[in-house]
């Protein structure tokens, strides 16, 4: 099996570059600080921690947004991460916002993914407002797991200033939430994108991150063949194709709007 694990001395160069990262955007930008949508989930736990060793407490301003299908469990680990680091946070409830936008088009009620992607992009909304009217930036919570096969919502979650994490696979993003402190029961839980009630990231992506890690690290980033790599990864062809048509058919959520060629 392909092992994606770092050493710790890589582990302690991506955890500086990370935090080097977010300091010169925040920088380059001049802004105060950064604004960070705190779900509970890992992603967005690490990010917190390293936003608050790149900036400091006040450099980093939270908003835990709940909705209707949010586990109540998931927003309570959201206002602990805050409370653990000592930012400032604020919650803002979501759900009347994404019923206005319901209401406002009837024909979308009962429409799961679009209400679900509503949701997403609501929180995007709030996190701007609140990031103009501080002049932070707005951080993403993004892994490179997630980016390569498109699991995130575009002009949601995916529509930040920056991806801090955006270079790290699901399992790297763990180890690395290890060795900065964060509790067990937070980098064990299961992933959700908290869209819609009960989902779970890996029950709609139809494959463990265990096995979608190293697919992507050999097959997609790696250049390996299909064949080859479902013999290194311990996976057969079909789920290594599956992958791949992720990748493929997610190609527009990685790239700016298209448009026609200039006229020459």
């Amino acid at each position: 099996m392909v092992d994606l694990r770092f050493s710790d001395a890589e582990l302690a160069a991506r955890r500086d570059q990370i935090t080097t990262f977010i300091a010169e955007q925040a920088a380059a930008a001049g802004a105060d600080g950064a604004v960070l949508g705190l779900s509970g989930g890992i992603d967005s736990t690490l990010v917190a921690h390293l936003a608050v060793e790149a900036l400091g407490e006040d450099g980093l301003h939270g908003l835990v947004m709940p909705g209707v299908v949010s586990d109540d469990e998931n927003m309570s680990d959201a206002e602990r991460v805050a409370l653990d680091l000592g930012i400032e946070y604020d919650v803002i409830e979501i759900e009347p916002i994404v019923d206005a936008f319901v209401a406002a088009y009837p024909e979308s009620a009962g429409d799961e993914t679009a209400v679900g992607n509503a949701r997403a992009r609501t929180r995007a909304v709030l996190n701007y407002l609140v990031s103009n009217h501080e002049n932070r930036l707005v951080l993403g919570t993004g892994n490179r797991s997630e980016a390569l096969v498109g699991y995130y919502t575009k002009y949601g979650d995916g529509a930040v200033d920056c991806h801090p994490i955006g270079n790290l696979y699901k399992q790297q993003v763990r180890q690395l939430a290890r060795a900065v402190g964060v509790p067990d029961d937070l980098v064990e839980k299961t992933p959700t994108a908290g869209l819609w009630s009960e989902q779970t990231d890996e029950d709609e992506l139809g494959i463990p991150y265990d096995t979608l890690d190293p697919i992507l690290a050999v097959h997609v980033d790696g250049g390996v063949p299909a064949s080859a790599t479902a013999r290194l990864v311990d996976a057969d062809v079909e789920t290594i194709e599956y992958v791949r048509e992720l990748y493929e058919q997610s190609a527009h959520k990685r790239a700016m709007p298209p448009s026609p060629d200039p006229v020459e």
